[in-house]
């Protein structure tokens, strides 16, 4: 009778570890999904019911879209542990359509991407021989410290055009993030140091709030309960130049899954098969297919969660089962899911700045297994991590080419993958040759 109880309260204790640990997953991701409602919803002037909507079903998909990925199936699933949501790069796009041509029009662009998606998921994988370590581990590099930037603007107050950019009271808070997180991690053991992240964020949160920067009024104001809806904001409607748009938007995130796809696969020590690419870009087409019925957005594999699984040093996919249904609780109570969005801008920007750095330390290390005594491999990495950073840095460099090209130009990773799959070609090709 006692060894039952006993087995039973281990039990428990492992799945409340695992719930705890999908908690930081959730907090990881929460604020980049979130965002991009946020930036589609006041560019097209939603009304606070519809932006409500937006927010709270865009969240509730992303749990959807986690679920597709993580189980596996004969057709979907790449069955690592991912969690997914709306890519950024489709922020600009679907603003312009939804701007100049009604957001009908964007939900059937998503629905087309998603079909396409679905569609060439099979060839797509077949490409997998075209990315070696020299490939993956520039690829990988370049999600992390592109991305890098994106947390320092968050811990100096989110825009770097407020006059508040860069305040002290910014500053002291976004470094305190990182300082509570280093502790952990230097000083906590077993389950304390794998949960760092989270315990950073909502430490820091705590001080910011006595601080005075936490405002209750986004829970305040938010419904009670919001149920997914088919058409929510009308059926959509095709348009060819609209579904193009989409559909090369879909290509620059499934090159950016593929890196993601590589560095989880680097991480948890499993090889990925072309089988398991194929599943894992179907179910990216058949989220972004749902995305659009249900009036939301495509979704893609989050990077962020990269570094929040490389912190933790916990490779299962049960803590991300856990981050999934959160998601979906989450997306049908809005007042809950208010609470993850008066975290302060400052805090997530400390912890992302943690995070993203140790997804680009992971690509340095997969460089660390290439032979740069071989001039091709050391061109190729070099030159193609430097494209993607100008590029990040400058993506206007296009501005005189047409909105099509600059959409997979002005993306920093689509360029350093790019250049990479095709220097490693030229070069490698060529120097097996002379070798011969």
């Amino acid at each position: 009778m006692t060894v039952t109880t006993h087995v039973h309260h281990l039990n428990f204790a492992d799945q409340w570890k695992n719930f705890v640990l999908g908690f930081q997953h959730l907090l990881a991701m929460y604020s980049g999904d979130v965002l991009v409602p946020l930036l589609i919803g006041q560019y097209l002037h939603f009304s606070t019911l519809q932006m409500t909507y937006l927010v709270s079903i865009d969240i509730f998909m992303c749990g959807v879209a986690t679920l597709l990925q993580l189980r596996r199936t004969a057709i979907t699933g790449i069955g690592l542990p991912v969690v997914l949501g709306c890519a950024v790069q489709a922020v600009t796009p679907l603003e312009s359509i939804g701007g100049k041509l009604g957001i009908t029009y964007m939900y059937g662009a998503i629905i087309a991407a998603g079909i396409f998606v679905f569609l060439i998921a099979g060839f797509f994988a077949k490409l997998k021989r075209f990315f070696p370590p020299v490939v993956t581990g520039s690829l990988i590099t370049i999600i992390g410290f592109t991305l890098v930037p994106v947390g320092f603007q968050d811990l100096g107050g989110g825009s770097a055009t407020a006059h508040t950019f860069g305040n002290p009271s910014n500053l002291l808070i976004g470094f305190l993030t990182i300082v509570i997180i280093l502790v952990f991690n230097a000083f906590g053991r077993g389950f304390i140091k794998s949960i760092a992240i989270l315990l950073g964020i909502l430490i820091a949160s705590f001080i910011a709030s006595a601080m005075g920067f936490v405002s209750l009024k986004p829970v305040s104001e938010a419904a009670w309960f919001h149920a997914p809806q088919l058409f929510f904001f009308g059926v959509p409607k095709f348009n060819i130049s609209a579904m193009v748009t989409m559909m090369l938007v879909s290509l620059t995130t499934m090159i950016e899954s593929t890196g993601v796809f590589f560095a989880l696969s680097d991480i948890t020590g499993r090889k990925l098969t072309s089988k398991d690419l194929e599943r894992g870009y179907r179910a990216e087409g058949i989220a972004a297919i749902l995305g659009g019925l249900f009036n939301t957005f495509p979704y893609s594999t989050f990077s962020e969660n990269v570094g929040v699984l490389k912190m933790s040093g916990v490779k299962t996919r049960r803590p991300v089962y856990y981050a999934a249904f959160l998601l979906l609780l989450l997306g049908l109570l809005p007042k809950v899911g208010a609470l993850a969005t008066i975290i302060p801008t400052p805090v997530l920007g400390g912890a992302m700045i943690v995070m993203f750095g140790m997804v680009g330390v992971q690509g340095v290390q997969i460089l660390h297994k290439v032979d740069f005594s071989n001039n091709a491999n050391l061109l190729t990495a070099s030159v193609s991590i430097g494209l993607g950073l100008g590029v990040t840095m400058y993506p206007h460099i296009f501005q005189y080419l047409p909105t099509e090209i600059q959409i997979i130009l002005g993306n920093g990773i689509v360029v350093t993958s790019v250049s990479a799959v095709l220097l490693n070609l030229l070069f490698n090709h060529r120097w097996a040759r002379e070798s011969n």
